[in-house]
C-alpha cells in the first residue's frame, strides 16, 4: 500500500512554532493534506510526552493513533472526501547537540524514531540527567552525536537515529559552520548504524546523489514543520505494510519499498546559495570564490550555503544521475498556488477555494500529485489546472534563498500574468 510519511515537526512546546500544533490539529492537517504517518516530534519534551500518552493509544505494531474521543468531532467536520486518509503517529524527536570534536565546535540536529512509549519514557530519562528538556521542545545536550546515537541503541536497539537536514549551514553533519566532512568523522566506529540522512530543505536528492559516500544511505526528506499548515511540504513515499517495523525496514535497506520522496524546491530554502543576509548579498559558488569568500560591501565572512558546501564535498559532477533512484517530485503547496493566482496571500476567497478542492477531489497532497489537468479544467479554475502543469514540469520562477532567507519559488514568473485565472464554483 502507498504510505506518505512525515517524520520530523515541532509541536507548540517548540521554539518559534505555532501554538496551532496540538496533536488534533497535526491529525485534522494530516487528513487535509494526504499524511499517512506522521511524527509526533519533541517526544522529549515532558508536557508534549503527557499528551502523547494521554491522547494516543497503539494502532498497528510501532503505530498511534489518535484516541476517538478526540477524533471523533474532526471526523464531524471533515468532507467525506479525506475522511478515509488513515492517519498513524509515530514517536520522533529531534536534538540539537553541541559540542567540541576535533578541536571545533560542532553543531548538529538529530532525528530521533522509537517502536514504543515505554522506550521513550527510559530515553527520556537517561537525557534529563545530561541536560535540561523542559526548555524546548528540540533540546539542546552537549552530548557528542555519536554518543547520543549509542545511547539510543541502548535504549532500544529497533530505534534509528537520522541526521537531520544534513547541509544547514549552522546545524547539521555537512554544515559549512559547525559540520563534519564525512559521515565517519562524526560517528566514527556506529558510522553502520547510520542508514539515512534527511536532506533538509535547502537540498534535494540530485544534490545528494553527488556524494557516492551515500550510494547506500537511504536519502529521506520531511517537512521539518513548524506550523500545521506546512505539513508535507517534504515527504517520503513507501509502499510497504503500514507497521513501524515495514517502515523502518524499508528505510534501513532503501529497497524498493521507499518509493520516494515529496520536495520543496531546494532553491527556496534559506540556506541555497550563499551570501549575507544585513548586506542583501546572495551568491552562487562561483562568485563567492572570486570574493575569497568575504561578502564584497562589509569584508566579513560570507555565510557559506548548501549548493557550495555540495560542490565541496561532492566526487560527482552536477548533473549525476544514478542508474537506479528513488522518484523525486517537487511540489509547491496548494495555498500557496492559489494565493499566487489570486495575488493575495490566505484571503476568504483563498481558503474557500482551497477548502472547495480538497472537498470535491480529495487531499491536497493527491490534487498536487495526480490529479488530472482535465479534471480540474473542467472545475473551470483553468489557471490553476496550468499552474499545476507548469509546476509538475518544473517550468518555475526562482530567486534562491541565501543567510537564513527563504527564497522565492512562484508558478509564474514576473509580468506574466495570472489576470486570466478561471473561476472555481462552489457548487459540489
Amino acid at each position: 500500500m502507498e504510505i506518505i510519511a512525515d517524520f520530523h515537526l515541532h509541536s507548540k512546546y517548540a521554539r518559534a512554532t505555532s501554538k496551532q500544533s496540538t496533536l488534533e490539529n497535526i491529525y485534522k492537517w494530516c487528513k487535509i493534506k494526504g499524511i499517512n504517518v506522521v511524527g509526533t516530534g519533541d517526544f522529549t519534551h515532558p508536557l508534549w510526552f503527557e499528551e502523547i500518552n494521554s491522547k494516543l493509544e497503539p494502532a498497528e505494531h510501532g503505530l498511534y493513533k489518535l484516541k476517538n474521543i478526540y477524533s471523533k468531532e474532526i471526523e464531524e467536520k471533515l468532507p467525506v472526501s479525506v475522511k478515509n486518509n488513515s492517519v498513524r503517529f509515530i514517536l520522533t524527536t529531534e536534538i540539537s547537540n553541541i559540542y567540541s570534536k576535533y578541536s571545533k565546535t560542532r553543531r548538529m540536529h538529530n532525528l530521533i524514531i522509537f517502536p514504543d512509549i515505554d522506550s521513550v519514557s527510559k530515553f527520556n530519562l537517561k537525557l534529563s540527567k545530561i541536560g535540561n528538556l523542559k526548555s524546548d521542545g528540540r533540546p539542546i545536550l552537549g552530548l557528542d552525536s555519536k554518543i547520543l546515537l549509542k545511547i539510543v541503541k541502548e535504549t532500544n536497539n529497533k530505534a534509528l537515529l537520522i541526521p537531520a537536514h544534513i547541509w544547514t549551514p549552522w546545524f547539521s553533519m555537512f554544515g559549512s559552520k559547525s559540520g563534519f566532512d564525512t559521515i565517519n568523522e562524526a560517528f566514527e566506529e556506529l558510522t553502520p548504524e547510520i542508514c539515512a540522512i534527511e536532506t533538509g530543505l535547502s537540498s534535494d536528492p540530485f544534490m545528494n546523489w553527488r556524494l557516492s559516500a551515500l550510494d547506500k544511505i537511504a536519502i529521506i526528506s520531511n517537512s521539518d514543520s513548524h506550523s500545521v499548515q506546512k505539513l508535507g511540504r517534504e515527504a517520503n513515499i513507501f509502499d510497504c505494510g503500514l507497521s513501524y517495523d515495514d517502515l523502518l525496514s524499508a528505510i534501513k535497506t532503501n529497497d524498493q519499498r521507499l518509493v520516494g520522496t515529496i520536495e520543496f524546491f531546494p532553491q527556496e530554502g534559506m540556506y541555497h546559495l550563499d551570501g549575507h543576509r544585513k548586506c542583501s548579498v546572495r551568491l552562487t559558488p562561483a562568485q563567492t570564490k572570486s570574493y575569497n569568500n568575504i561578502c564584497p560591501k562589509c569584508h566579513k565572512d560570507l555565510v557559506i550555503g548548501v549548493l557550495n558546501r555540495v560542490d565541496q564535498l561532492a566526487d560527482r559532477p552536477e548533473n549525476f544521475v544514478p542508474k537506479s533512484h528513488k522518484s523525486v517530485e517537487f511540489l509547491i503547496p496548494l495555498l500557496e498556488i492559489l494565493s499566487e493566482i489570486y495575488n493575495v496571500k490566505n484571503s476568504v476567497k483563498v481558503i474557500a477555494d482551497y477548502e472547495f478542492l480538497y472537498t470535491k477531489f480529495g487531499s491536497e497532497l493527491s490534487i498536487l500529485k495526480n490529479l488530472s489537468i482535465s479534471e480540474l479544467e473542467k472545475c473551470g479554475h483553468t489557471k490553476l489546472a496550468h499552474a499545476i502543469e507548469k509546476m509538475r514540469k518544473r517550468e518555475v520562477f526562482i530567486e534562491p534563498g541565501y543567510d537564513g532567507v527563504y527564497g522565492v519559488v512562484r508558478v509564474f514568473s514576473p509580468g506574466e500574468s495570472t489576470a486570466t485565472a478561471g473561476q472555481l464554483s462552489l457548487k459540489l
